[in-house]
């Protein structure tokens, strides 16, 4: 029995031992440069409910008292923490230096397309509650806010730069889902006909020039993206539009992590720059 109650005893050190083990790796995680990682949950009436928003302060910041603010927003089937886990997200923030801001990255649902809809006003959402709360809360300039997005994000970041002219220091596209019709939008990213014409960011780039007017904006998707062809219709809209438009259009690459890891040092330059020059 004392054998029995030992190798039990010996065996349970050694599992706590494995579970320090795998916790320390777990606590350590990425290297986030210096930058604090945190999370808050919003208490949220334009979309019923409480939901997470994950902040990163870059590193010298303080409580980021005068820092511009990138509003990120995440793809379909994302999170707030879709890129808080990716070092070369921090490698790159980190090399901003005193321009770097402060990054938050709201939760927008499984396919929310962040606009205002049957679902919830996901756009004002953002527009009225995220960037207000992040600024009271770390001391970000809710002045000087650029916004931007990857895939659905990216949409989303289009989209509410295109409804809340003179908002924003600056609006990014990152492989963002842009579709020239209805017909070919994805399944659940609008309500209807009606819904998809309200948020037609080609179409307003094409009919109305001011829609971007004086607005820095970034689009880019790698060479194989599924994509491209609405990128390019962007791209091309928004040349006559007023818009100061950076257009990346020869990046290898497709819709995935590995291509937008290679290219957050060039996201956050352009981010960064826009916010340090910018008089909203």
């Amino acid at each position: 029995m004392k054998r029995l109650l030992t190798t039990a005893a010996a065996l349970a050190a050694a599992v706590a031992v494995v579970w320090a083990v795998l916790n320390l790796t777990v606590l350590a995680g990425t290297d986030t440069h210096g930058s604090d990682v945190e999370s808050f949950e919003l208490k949220s009436e334009a979309v019923p409910g409480t939901h997470p928003v994950s902040v990163v302060v870059p590193d010298g910041a303080g409580d980021g008292s005068g820092r511009g603010m990138l509003i990120f927003l995440h793809g379909r089937n994302g999170d707030s923490e879709s890129y808080t886990d990716e070092e070369p997200f921090f490698e790159a923030l980190e090399a901003q230096g005193e321009n770097a801001p402060v990054v938050a990255f709201p939760d927008g649902g499984e396919s929310s397309y962040w606009h205002d809809r049957d679902t919830g006003r996901w756009g004002s959402y953002v527009t009225d509650e995220v960037i207000r709360e992040v600024a009271e809360r770390y001391g970000a300039d809710p002045e000087r806010v650029a916004i931007g997005g990857i895939s659905m994000g990216g949409f989303g970041a289009l989209n509410l730069a295109m409804q809340n002219p003179g908002r924003f220091c600056a609006a990014g596209g990152h492989s963002p889902a842009l579709f020239e019709s209805g017909g070919e939008s994805a399944a659940g990213a609008f309500d209807d006909a009606e819904d998809f014409a309200e948020n037609d960011v080609i179409a307003a780039a094409r009919n109305d020039p001011s829609a971007f007017d004086d607005l820095p904006v970034w689009l880019d998707a790698g060479s194989s993206d599924p994509f491209v062809p609405g990128v390019t219709a962007m791209g091309e809209a928004l040349s006559s539009s007023g818009a100061e438009i950076r257009h990346e259009s020869g990046w290898k690459g497709g819709h995935d992590d590995d291509y937008w890891n290679r290219h957050w040092g060039q996201y956050l330059k352009f981010y960064a720059t826009a916010l340090a020059s910018c008089e909203v």
